[in-house]
């Protein structure tokens, strides 16, 4: 008997490395469509090289920002959906890059599951193209990770890393904030990617609902609902920023994802400035009432959990909130006064 007869594979381990050349032979197209000028390589080498203009910018400053989809993966296996959650995998990325300014140029996913299933692994590399196409960055490389008795079967985990640049002087930090200036935010599409543990627990283990219950509030199936795809902000954002007044009037953004608007809205204040947002300003989005009242979730947690119906809010000097309303309504977002910086802490009050 031969050695080739008797010695144990990679592949008899769980591991199929031809299985994972097929599988990048098969998004190759689908990664290329992404591609701007300053991609310098294809994929399939050790690195992603990206050729920063050194005509476009005189002081350039990176930008780097990385993060997951969380438990609305669960939501996916259950519905054996899986063409959206790259869309959320991207979006939690470049609408962190964008709140400094920066304009995202690349992008770097993780995938792994337990055994590759390239049709499934296909599906989900389509959303990250998709949502790189939507912030208009380059999928320049990634990493796909098969680990046999780390994931149950049919499960996968995924991660990115967005690179964006922004030119020194123009940095979006929310230092010039001040008492007085107004809040504006943009809608979400519903949950984006935040809250899932909760949002699970209150649907499937409290209400004893499944993905496939028709909800007559919400208009479609639940798991429908929940795999809306998170809202991409930056074509819009940075449409906003290319106008010279608006860009000095954009003093702040938070894009608010874990930890609501309660959370995420005072790390972009100054010492001694605070917020005051009234409720009532925009509409809430059918979803979170729904869990509110199933769950019996107290408003407080609503706010800092859940983004209440806004994905982004910015920081604005008061004499440009109609000019930015009306550019924002014209760019597609649906924008909305909500309330004004005021004395404080760094917290936020709801009127």
């Amino acid at each position: 008997m031969s050695d080739k007869d008797t010695s144990l594979t990679y592949k008899q381990a769980g591991v199929d490395i031809e299985a994972g050349d097929r599988f990048v032979n098969l998004i190759k197209p689908l990664v290329r469509k992404t591609f701007r000028p300053g991609v310098l390589t294809d994929l399939g080498g050790f690195g992603g090289l990206f050729r920063l203009s050194t005509r476009r910018y005189k002081d350039p400053v990176l930008v780097s920002g990385t993060d997951g989809v969380g438990t609305k993966l669960k939501v996916a296996f259950q519905m054996d959906r899986h063409s959206t959650v790259g869309i959320d995998l991207v979006a939690m990325c470049v609408n962190d890059v964008v709140v400094s300014g920066a304009e995202p140029i690349f992008f770097l996913d993780y995938l792994a599951m337990g055994h590759l299933e390239p049709q499934k692994s296909v599906e989900i590399m389509k959303g990250v193209v998709e949502g790189c196409q939507q912030a208009g960055c380059a999928l320049i490389g990634g990493e796909t990770a098969e680990m046999p008795s780390i994931y149950a079967e049919g499960e996968y985990d995924l991660a990115g890393f967005a690179v964006g640049v922004v030119e020194k002087a123009k940095i979006v930090d929310g230092r010039r904030v001040k008492v007085g200036d107004a809040l504006i935010g943009l809608a979400s599409s519903g949950l984006h990617s935040n809250g899932y543990s909760l949002v699970r627990k209150v649907i499937f283990d409290m209400a004893g609902l499944s993905i496939h219950d028709r909800i007559s509030d919400l208009g479609r199936p639940l798991g429908e609902e929940l795999l809306t795809p998170t809202r991409i902000y930056v074509k819009s954002i940075l449409s906003l920023l290319k106008d010279v007044q608006l860009a000095r009037a954009i003093k702040g953004m938070a894009h608010i994802t874990g930890g609501g608007i309660t959370e995420n809205l005072p790390r972009v204040f100054p010492s001694g400035c605070g917020a005051l947002i009234t409720r009532s300003s925009w509409e809430v989005p059918p979803i979170f009432g729904f869990l509110q009242h199933k769950g019996g979730i107290a408003e407080a947690e609503m706010y800092r959990t859940f983004n209440m119906g806004l994905g982004m809010i910015l920081v604005v000097s008061r004499n440009k909130v109609t000019k930015l309303l009306a550019k924002a309504k014209r760019l597609g977002e649906r924008a909305f006064l909500i309330g004004e910086v005021v004395r404080g802490s760094r917290k936020v009050d709801y009127v």
